[in-house]
C-alpha cells in the first residue's frame, strides 16, 4: 500500500510486520546487543590460553561441587548446619577458584554457589581470582563468574550482617598475601584496574561484560536489559520476562562508588571516537549513560554533549546535518538512541531543531535510522516538540506502514497518548491508512485491522478496482471470519489507543467482535494485553467495560483453560462486582471437573473459590462481599 489511489495491486498488499530492526533481522549484519552469549572462541592476543596450565578441574571435583550445590538448594534456608555447609563448600571454591571459573561446567556451578555466599567467603573467592583478574575477565567462562560476584553486592552491601563481617575482615590474621580486603576495596580495586586499561577492557568481547556490570554496581542501579543477559542463578521464567515490563533496580552504595563511577565514566571522553564507532565498546557507553542518567544526571548531560559535539563536527552529509550520517550507521545509531532517551527536554528540543527537523520522513523510511527516530518519539514530553514532529510525520503515516516500519507509527501514537495531544488526528489518520475511515460503516472493523496490521481489503480478501467507491462493511462477513493473528506491534497500537482520552471507536469495534473472536484475542500472547488495557485504562468507563466483556459470557471455561486467557479471566474477576462474580462462578461450576484437570483451569477454580461456591453458597457470598467491601475502601483511599 502507499499514498497513491487504490489499485488492484496496491490494495492487495499488507503492511509488513516490521519491528525487527537491523540488529535482529535476518541477514542485516546488525548484532542484537547482548541478547546472545559472547562467542566461545578465545579472542586473539588474550591471555586465556595461559590459564590452561593452572585451570584443570577433575571430574571428581566437578561432581563434588555439583552435589554440594544440590545439597544447598535442598537445605533449610537458615540454621547452623546450613551455615557450616556454605562455609565448607566456599572454602573449597576458594582453593580451586581459578580452575572453577575457567571451566565451562565449573563456571556455571560457581555462579550459583556465589549466590549463597556470605560476605567474607565472597571476598576470599574474589581475592583468590584477583591475581589473574585480567585473564579471567577475558575468558569466555570466567567473565560470568566476575559478573556473578559483582551482582552479589545489592544483597551484601548494607545488610545487617555486613558490618559485623567487615569487623571480622579487619581482624583477619595476616597471611602470606596480607590482610583480606573489604568488599568495597575489592570493587574499587577492580575499577582501578579497568580504568588503567579502559580501552582494552571495553573493547574485549568478554571483558566488556564486566565493565558494563561494574558501571551498574558503582551506580547502585541494575538495569533489567543487562541483568537478564547474565545467566547467574536466574530461573528460566525470570529470563523470559520482557525487558520493557521490568524496571531498573536501585540499591544503596557508598559515596566512594559514585565518585568512582564519575572517574570511570570520564574515561569515555578521552577516546570518544572509539566508543561511538566500535560496536563492542559502544555497549559500555550506552550502559554508562543509563546509569549516569539515574544517579549523576549533570555528568550524564556532559557526556551527551560531548557525543553530540563530536558527531556534529564530522564532515557534513550532502542532505544536511553530519549527525544524519551516524543515524544511518549500525553502531553509532545505537548510541544515539540512548542519548535521545536520556536528554533533558530543552536539549532534546534543540537537538531536534538543529539536526532532525525536515528529515523525519527520510529517517522513517530508512532501515536503520527509523529506530533512532522511534527513540526520539519515545522521549517527547512537551506539546511543542510533539506538534513539530506530528506536523512533519503525519502526512506519511500510510507510507511508513507500507515500508515495514510500524514501530515509528506506534511510537508516534504513544507520544500522543503520553503528551495528551493530537489524539483525534492520529486516530483519523490510522483509520485512513488502514482503509476503514470511509464509508463510516467500516470503522467498526478497526480493531481486527490494527491488531493484525492489515488494511481492510487485505484482511477481508476484497478486490477493488482503481477509483472504485469503497464497499460498505458487511457485518455477516465480518462475524463469520475468525480473528487473524494478533501481532505484538498491533497489540501495542491498540493499547495506546485505549488509553486515549476518547477511545470510543476502539471500544465500539471491540464490542462488535463475536464471542469466539474476543476469546481468540484474550488467548493470544499479544492480544491478551489489549483486554488488560480495557480493564486498566482510566478512559474506559465501567459501563463501556461491561459492554465489551459481556461478549465473553459462555467462553469463561475456554478462557480459564488457556495460559493467557486464564490471566485475563483473573483480571476480570479482580474488578468484577458480586453479581458478575456469581455469573462467572456459575458458568465455571457447570464444568468443574474439566477445570480441575486443567493446569490453568485448576488455578482459576482456586482463585474463584469454586468448591466453596458449589457446596456452601452462602459462605461464598459472605466471603466475596467482604472482599468487595475491602476493595471499595481501598479505592476510596487511593482516590483521596
Amino acid at each position: 500500500m502507499g499514498l497513491a489511489p487504490r489499485s488492484p495491486n496496491k490494495a492487495g498488499r499488507r503492511f509488513p510486520a516490521g519491528g525487527k530492526r537491523g540488529r535482529g533481522a535476518k541477514g542485516s549484519g546488525r548484532p542484537r546487543p547482548g541478547r546472545q552469549r559472547p562467542s566461545c572462541s578465545p579472542p586473539d592476543g588474550r591471555s586465556e590460553p595461559a590459564l590452561e596450565a593452572h585451570s584443570h578441574l577433575s571430574s571428581e571435583a566437578i561432581g563434588y561441587f555439583r552435589r554440594a550445590l544440590s545439597a544447598l538448594k535442598e537445605a533449610p534456608e537458615t540454621g547452623e548446619e546450613r551455615e557450616l555447609m556454605v562455609h565448607n563448600v566456599l572454602k573449597e571454591v576458594e582453593a580451586q577458584a581459578l580452575a572453577l571459573a575457567t571451566n565451562r561446567t565449573g563456571s556455571e556451578i560457581m555462579q550459583e554457589l556465589l549466590g549463597f555466599s556470605p560476605l567474607k567467603p565472597l571476598c576470599r573467592v574474589w581475592a583468590a581470582l584477583r591475581s589473574s583478574l585480567r585473564s579471567v575477565a577475558c575468558h569466555r567462562c570466567g567473565v560470568h563468574v566476575l559478573q556473578s560476584a559483582l551482582l552479589q553486592l545489592p544483597r551484601l552491601l548494607g545488610s545487617p550482617a555486613q558490618e559485623e563481617e567487615e569487623e571480622d575482615l579487619e581482624e583477619e590474621e595476616n597471611g602470606k598475601d596480607g590482610p583480606l580486603e573489604t568488599l568495597e576495596e575489592l570493587v574499587l580495586g577492580l575499577a582501578s584496574e579497568v580504568c588503567d586499561d579502559f580501552l582494552f577492557y571495553c573493547g574485549d568481547i568478554h571483558a566488556s561484560f564486566v565493565v558494563r556490570t561494574l558501571l551498574q554496581v558503582l551506580g547502585g542501579t541494575l538495569l533489567e536489559s543487562e541483568r537478564t543477559r547474565h545467566r547467574g542463578s536466574q530461573s528460566p521464567d525470570a529470563q523470559r520476562v520482557p525487558a520493557r515490563e521490568c524496571k531498573p533496580t536501585d540499591f544503596e552504595v557508598p559515596e566512594t562508588f559514585l565518585n568512582c563511577l564519575q572517574d570511570l565514566s570520564s574515561c569515555f571522553l578521552k577516546d570518544i571516537a572509539v566508543f561511538i564507532t566500535d560496536k563492542i565498546s559502544s555497549f559500555c557507553l550506552q550502559v554508562a549513560l543509563q546509569v549516569l542518567h539515574r544517579k549523576l544526571p549533570q555528568f550524564c548531560a556532559h557526556v551527551c554533549s560531548a557525543v553530540i559535539s563530536y558527531l556534529s563536527s564530522r564532515n557534513p552529509s550532502a542532505d544536511g546535518s553530519p549527525l544524519l550520517l551516524f543515524l544511518r550507521d549500525q553502531t553509532s545509531s545505537r548510541l544515539l538512541e540512548q542519548v535521545l532517551l536520556v536528554l533533558e527536554p530543552l536539549r532534546l528540543q534543540s537537538l531536534f531543531e538543529d539536526h532532525f527537523q525536515g528529515q523525519l520522513q527520510a529517517l522513517a523510511a530508512h532501515p536503520i535510522a527509523n529506530f533512532p527516530l522511534q527513540r526520539l518519539l519515545d522521549a517527547v514530553t512537551t506539546p511543542e516538540l510533539l506538534s513539530a514532529v506530528f506536523e512533519e510525520l503525519s502526512p506519511a503515516l500510510e507510507a511508513v506502514l507500507a515500508q515495514g516500519h510500524p514501530g515509528v507509527v506506534i511510537a508516534l501514537v504513544g507520544a500522543c497518548r503520553r503528551v495528551g495531544a493530537h489524539q483525534a488526528q492520529v486516530l483519523q489518520l490510522l483509520l485512513e491508512a488502514f482503509h476503514c475511515a470511509e464509508p463510516s460503516s467500516r470503522q467498526v472493523a478497526c480493531v481486527p485491522l490494527f491488531a493484525t496490521l492489515m488494511a481492510y481489503e487485505v484482511y477481508y480478501g476484497l478486490l477493488e478496482e482503481e477509483g472504485a467507491v469503497p464497499a460498505e462493511h458487511q457485518v455477516d462477513v465480518a462475524t463469520a471470519r475468525a480473528l487473524g493473528d494478533v501481532t505484538v506491534l498491533g497489540s501495542l497500537l491498540l493499547q495506546h489507543l485505549l488509553h486515549f482520552s476518547s477511545p470510543g471507536i476502539i471500544l465500539q469495534s471491540l464490542g462488535a467482535l463475536t464471542g469466539p473472536q474476543l476469546l481468540t484475542l484474550a488467548q493470544s500472547p499479544a492480544g491478551s494485553h489489549v483486554l488488560d488495557a480495557v480493564l486498566s485504562s482510566p478512559s474506559v468507563t465501567r459501563k463501556q467495560r461491561r459492554r465489551v466483556l459481556k461478549t465473553l459470557k459462555g467462553q469463561y471455561v475456554a478462557l480459564a483453560c488457556s495460559r493467557h486467557g486464564s490471566r485475563v479471566l483473573d483480571a476480570i474477576w479482580s474488578g468484577a462486582a458480586l453479581g458478575a462474580r456469581k455469573e462467572i462462578a456459575t458458568e465455571l461450576g457447570e464444568r468443574n471437573q474439566e477445570l480441575m484437570r486443567d493446569p490453568f483451569g485448576h488455578h482459576v477454580a482456586r482463585n474463584v473459590a469454586l468448591t466453596t461456591f458449589l457446596k456452601r453458597r452462602e459462605a461464598w457470598e459472605q466471603q466475596q462481599g467482604a472482599v468487595a467491601k475491602r476493595r471499595r475502601a481501598l479505592n476510596s483511599i487511593l482516590e483521596d
